[in-house]
């Protein structure tokens, strides 16, 4: 079994180690990151041994059950527990995804979970998002029209209706965002594959007429053109979907306009 070792000048110390569950036969070793702002110490990894034949199948399953019956003070966002919230994002076996639908008999050896990296952390597993979701809101996530409203709604062709599919799925988990090392390296300017996502989706939508002002609004050296198709976003995002195209596409774009 590999075991964690960090190096002796390491700012992350090796926790509190909890003892195994007496008479459990198939036990798996878990080790959470840890970190409370209020106890003035440095971040830490403790170890639980968890008995699987008494838990769920998914990795939520196993921090809920560390939660319920061995150390109530861990720390870590969930909700839906169906991949549709986007909550419970973290790192977790070197990869970000949604604890809720990322199975623990995936992970060879011992599961080792984090919160999402290059992310301020709040405690333990709960990263900070303001900036992740101010960049979204700057995007402006929602249908902007000049003509008058209908009495009903916003008609759609199911053709124009078929360009939003592969986009409207992203939960905001931020799994992508913090996959991209442009998005390590420039987070306070680049807006991240998941705003620039967002953006595509309404910047596409054939009810929307804001597209001009969204292009505008886009046109800079940091906001979008900070990508370089590193293409992590894709590989990690737990939906499948595929930011990276979306912003070639945007860029793609303001190439035609030129034009």
């Amino acid at each position: 079994m590999v075991q964690l070792t960090l190096p002796k000048n390491s700012t992350i110390r090796v926790g509190k180690t909890w003892p195994r569950p007496e008479g459990a036969k198939d036990v798996r070793k878990v080790m959470v990151y840890r970190w409370n702002p209020d106890d003035g110490e440095n971040p830490r990894v403790d170890t639980y041994f968890v008995d699987m034949d008494t838990c769920g199948p998914m990795v939520l399953d196993v921090l809920i059950k560390i939660k319920t019956e061995i150390d109530p003070t861990l720390t870590f966002r969930r909700s839906c527990r169906e991949g549709i919230c986007g909550s419970c994002a973290m790192n977790i076996d070197g990869i970000n995804t949604l604890a809720c639908i990322y199975g623990h008999d995936e992970i060879k050896g011992d599961i080792r979970i984090y919160p999402l990296p290059h992310m301020p952390v709040i405690k333990d597993l709960i990263p900070d998002l303001t900036l992740f979701y101010a960049q979204h809101a700057s995007i402006m996530p929602w249908l902007e029209t000049k003509t008058n409203r209908p009495q009903k709604e916003w008609k759609q062709s199911i053709d124009d209706r078929r360009k939003l599919d592969g986009l409207y799925e992203c939960v905001m988990c931020a799994c992508c965002s913090t996959s991209c090392p442009s998005y390590w390296w420039n987070g306070d300017r680049y807006l991240g594959p998941a705003a620039l996502l967002h953006a595509y989706r309404w910047i596409i939508d054939s009810r929307d007429e804001a597209t001009g002002e969204r292009l505008d609004d886009l046109e800079d050296p940091f906001k979008l053109y900070r990508c370089h198709t590193i293409m992590n976003c894709a590989k990690t995002c737990p939906k499948g979907l595929n930011p990276a195209k979306a912003i070639q596409e945007i860029k793609k774009m303001m190439v035609e306009r030129i034009v």
